[in-house]
């Protein structure tokens, strides 16, 4: 957030290198060589202006000094600004090199674009002109990186690509003054800036994030392995979609996938797969029964010697994630290419095989791997705001036939004569060199005591942790963080040219039970070269532990160090809680841990898993930030991005910036009230005034799917929560009609208050006012005293009643009279029969009612010590996604959650600062606010909460039986202080000076 470069003024060109305009998942370098004036006067301040599509990573003079650019829509890409004079030798010749990581297909954080870049060096001096010294134009050398593997899985459905790096295949001094890249081919220029698809680059909108290096507390354990003799992944997702859709939207599609085994004997063979969408497994004609449920299907068989044709079918719908194989035998056994009819490409070669220059590396992507596919039959993406009855019925019909044509054919030859020939699956969509499948698919794993030379490795000390070598087998230990981390494995090392080190994060482990993160390929495979060597990647992660597999090596690995940069937000920490009980002091601290890491350049809902902004998630986080860091910049970047979404569609989708497009009605209704919010905590009306237009735009939209009995029937995502609660995708969802509603009211008083036009705020008055009389005519129930769940797309009424209808009734502000009355009992004592509420983040809304509805803080401190106590109990050290002692959306039973780190689960970071301590604010901007503590059964507490100009209001008070006995305030000057507390409290006040800037 440095400055601005305008359209006109930019002097450097788009540039790219190689064949493909968006290549699948390739890493390119750039470099640029220029000399620095003798003559420039001391003072002359060097700026860098840099972006880059997908991400890039930027050094001067072989320092990396950035990374970036913050997410964005490929129209409006931003771009970043170094200050650079302190790194450039006067007199003397300078390089920039640029790593450029493209990613080349859409997920939930990135808009498919195409391979670019974009620099510029400009000095500007006393009595001078600004002088560039460098900007991208045909001169800039290009090259791949040579020890990138593209041929890897995806991390996830939402995230970009998993990584593997050869070392042995590239020059770590790229990046250096003195690196001779006169080999590397010149740039391509592709284009002016203003060029699509970036049409108007903006400059950067938040502070850079930080990196702060966090080292390991300990090693937790070791273990000899093998694994599976053959493992391998299939991208599924992207061989399966229909030619030229680009999107990260879920498909439905009917498929086989296919390799040949080979044995020299008679053996067993064990079948692993973890396919999501499995049908039916045959081998050599015989139709397979699996041994053990999902999330890893394993079947067995005996097979004699020979070729024998290893067949599936997969269905969808499917978001994206990846297969794995596996395939065990105490005898050799391997895996080839199956015969079809398309036998052009040649096979992949040995993967352990030097390989420096770009054509040698595509033609080895574009070889054929050992697998074979029949494909995309019925295929269509889900859009789920969409009617797309008709393609399920066409994708359904497709899948039956497919299925009955494998369950009677042995061969490919014999599918092919049935109408579904096979083709080769690339070597870039499916090979063996992934390291997630050896992770679970092990045929051994030995636990040995940890020596204390490898104990060392979580040591920072000039002694090395030494990696001991087995003559039968791999070295496995996992290194433990202390607590959850989120950012950039970094790693020092000497080992033998060829070890491969397999690095695999995980948020759980209990015991010698290890949560794997299937949905999440969370690894790092890095095969060494010799000696000594350094890495850092510039791939984004989060864990808390990691498992270090050492693959190969005839000699101990000498681990020098190992560390994450920690990277998020720069939010200071300036909120406070500390009380009598040490247990919600813990709940506190987890939850201001969970909100930082999930602080990067947008709100997102974890570190781990998605790494995404959530619409909806992020209204939550915002008001816990607020209590926690103060700043406000974060808040206002990710509402601000949300009605970028229009293109679309005008009901705005629920995580952007995304290929997703997937509509969460109550995520974009969460979206404008934290607009509101946002207005109101920082005294902004110019904001609030230029969000109306977009909050009008879309609200307006939503008016119009209101049907004849006035009550808004929506096709669409319509989640609230977790829970067993009757949301279905189609007709009158109950709670979507009241946060409606509310948000309506919300805006017509941010249209008075930020100055729109009248006739917009009527507008909003009248729609919510007769939504309103249409719930209260058509959703409650007089028999069950309480709000039904919804009204299904056949008339239906549910039978279903839950907590989080009626919490949504009570702050929507619907609920009125002697059903408000009914409704605020029901917060202290569940009735019968009722869902509960199901989730951390619905606990959000659970806590505000009960707390502006009931003022029931005892109630609401008894359910945190319950709910988040239980996570703290067995080890956690931030907010879990859901509560681990229900058995919502367990696949196993020891999985207590699935992400261990979600920000949309911190609500005592809020609650415990704006009830406990009492500190809210009573006028937009915070001029004025109220001080009002409430003890409950707490003996004492104090702390702070941060002010959005900057400042903070500390509070610290004591209590006896008859509430609140004593109170210390300090606050900023110019606040004014509305205490409510008993009289006979003794209050004391202190007063700071605030600094005029």
């Amino acid at each position: 957030m440095t400055g601005v470069l305008k359209e006109g003024a930019w002097k450097a060109k788009w540039i790219w290198g190689g064949e493909e305009e968006s290549p699948r998942n390739e890493w390119r370098w750039f470099r640029r060589s220029f000399d620095y004036p003798a003559g420039l006067s001391p003072d002359a301040k060097a700026t860098l202006w840099i972006t880059a599509d997908s991400r890039y990573e930027i050094y001067v003079n072989g320092k990396r000094i950035g990374r970036g650019p913050a997410r964005y829509y490929p129209s409006t890409i931003f771009y970043d600004a170094y200050e650079v004079g302190h790194l450039l030798r006067k007199g003397e010749r300078n390089t920039f090199a640029v790593q450029v990581m493209h990613f080349g297909i859409s997920n939930f954080y990135y808009l498919r674009g195409r391979g670019g870049l974009l620099a510029e060096l400009s000095v500007s001096h006393k009595g001078g002109e600004p002088l560039t010294l460098a900007a991208t134009d045909g001169e800039w050398r290009t090259s791949r990186h040579g020890g990138h593997g593209r041929g890897i899985s995806r991390m996830s459905c939402q995230q970009a690509f998993a990584e593997r790096i050869d070392a042995r295949q590239y020059d770590a001094n790229w990046s250096g003054n003195d690196y001779d890249d006169r080999a590397w081919a010149s740039a391509d220029v592709i284009g002016e800036v203003g060029m699509a698809p970036w049409t108007s680059p903006q400059p950067r909108d938040i502070p850079f994030l930080t990196e702060e290096p966090v080292l390991p507390v300990s090693v937790l354990s070791m273990n000899r392995v093998q694994p599976y003799r053959l493992t391998a992944f299939i991208d599924n997702y992207a061989l399966m979609k229909p030619q030229g859709e680009e999107n990260a939207n879920p498909l439905c599609y009917a498929g086989v996938f296919a390799t040949t085994l080979r044995l020299q004997e008679e053996a067993e063979v064990r079948i692993m797969l973890n396919v999501s969408g499995l049908g039916i497994l045959r081998v050599g004609g015989v139709t397979l029964k699996p041994e053990q449920a999902p999330p890893l299907h394993h079947f067995r068989t005996t097979l004699p010697s020979g070729d024998h044709l290893l067949l599936y079918t997969a269905f969808g719908p499917d978001h994206g994630g990846m297969q794995r194989i596996g395939i065990d035998c105490d005898k050799p056994i391997e895996w080839l290419q199956p015969p079809v009819a398309d036998d052009s490409r040649t096979a992949a070669g040995e993967p352990g095989e030097p390989l420096i220059d770009e054509t040698t590396l595509t033609r080895r992507e574009e070889a054929a791997s050992q697998f074979a596919i029949i494909g995309s039959q019925g295929a269509f993406t889900i859009v789920d705001y969409e009617d797309q009855a008709a393609l399920f019925a066409k994708w359904e019909a497709a899948s039956s036939v497919l299925s009955e044509a494998v369950a009677e054919c042995a061969t490919l030859e014999e599918l092919a004569g049935r109408g579904f020939p096979a083709k080769p699956i690339p070597y870039l969509y499916a090979n063996e060199e992934d390291a997630f499948a050896p992770q679970f698919a092990k045929r051994v794993s030995e636990p040995y005591a940890v020596p204390l030379s490898l104990a060392q490795a979580a040591v920072s000390s000039a002694d090395p942790g030494i990696v001991p070598v087995f003559a039968d087998g791999d070295t496995e230990f996992t290194l433990d963080f202390g607590r959850e981390w989120s950012g950039y494995l970094q790693f020092e090392l000497e080992a033998e040219p060829g070890v491969t080190i397999d690095w695999y994060g995980v948020e759980y482990r209990k015991g010698d039970y290890v949560q794997h993160t299937f949905g999440l390929d969370n690894t790092l495979r890095y095969i060494a070269r010799e000696g000594f060597q350094r890495y850092t990647s510039p791939v984004r992660r989060g864990f808390r532990y990691l498992i270090v597999t050492v693959r190969g090596a005839t000699k101990p690995v000498r681990l020098h160090g190992v560390r994450v940069l920690q990277s998020n937000y720069p939010a200071p920490e300036i909120g406070a809680f500390q009380s009598s009980d040490a247990k919600l002091n813990g709940i506190w601290e987890m939850a201001r841990h969970t909100t930082k890491l999930c602080m990067e350049d947008t709100f997102v809902d974890c570190p781990a898993y998605e790494q995404t902004f959530w619409v909806g998630d992020s209204r939550n986080e915002a008001l816990v930030g607020y209590y926690l860091f103060g700043g406000t910049e974060l808040a206002e970047r990710c509402l601000r991005l949300v009605p970028g979404s229009a293109f679309q569609t005008p009901l705005y989708v629920d995580q952007v910036p995304s290929g997703w497009t997937s509509v969460i009605p109550n995520w974009t209704f969460f979206w404008a009230a934290a607009c509101v919010e946002y207005a109101e905590h920082t005294g902004d009306r110019k904001f609030g005034a230029e969000m109306l237009p977009h909050i009008l735009f879309t609200l307006r939209h939503y008016a119009e799917r209101l049907n004849g009995e006035g009550l808004l029937e929506i096709k669409g995502w319509n989640l609230l929560d977790w829970a067993p609660i009757d949301q279905p995708n189609d007709g009158v969802v109950t709670h979507q009609n009241l946060l409606f509603a509310q948000v309506l009211r919300q805006t017509a008083g941010l249209v008075a208050w930020a100055g729109g036009a009248k006739e917009d705020g009527r507008w909003c008055e009248e729609t919510a006012a007769k939504l309103a009389e249409a719930i209260n005519a058509h959703l409650w129930s007089e028999e069950r005293g309480a709000y039904l769940d919804c009204i299904h797309m056949d008339g239906r009424r549910s039978d279903i009643f839950s907590m989080q209808t009626q919490v949504m009734a009570l702050l929507s502000g619907v609920a009125e009279g002697e059903r408000k009355g009914r409704l605020i009992g029901y917060l202290a004592e569940t009735p019968d029969g009722f869902v509960e509420i199901g989730s951390p983040f619905m606990s959000f809304f659970y806590y505000e009612a009960l707390m502006k509805q009931e003022g029931n803080v005892t109630r609401m401190l008894e359910d945190m010590r319950y709910n988040y106590g239980f996570m703290i109990d067995n080890g956690a050290t931030t907010c879990w996604e859901m509560y681990g002692h229900t058995t919502m959306n367990r696949a196993n039973e020891n999985d207590l959650t699935r992400s261990h780190c979600h920000a949309w689960s911190a609500a005592p970071g809020y609650f415990l600062g704006a009830y406990v301590l009492g500190v809210r604010a009573a006028a937009p901007g915070w001029t004025k606010v109220i001080i009002e503590p409430q003890a409950g059964d707490l003996d004492w507490a104090r702390g702070a909460v941060p002010l959005p100009d900057g400042g903070k209001v500390e509070v610290a008070w004591t209590a006896s039986e008859g509430g609140i006995s004593t109170l210390e305030i300090a606050a900023p000057e110019g606040i004014e202080l509305d205490i409510r507390v008993p009289a006979a409290c003794e209050v004391s006040t202190k007063r700071m000076k605030s600094l005029q800037m």
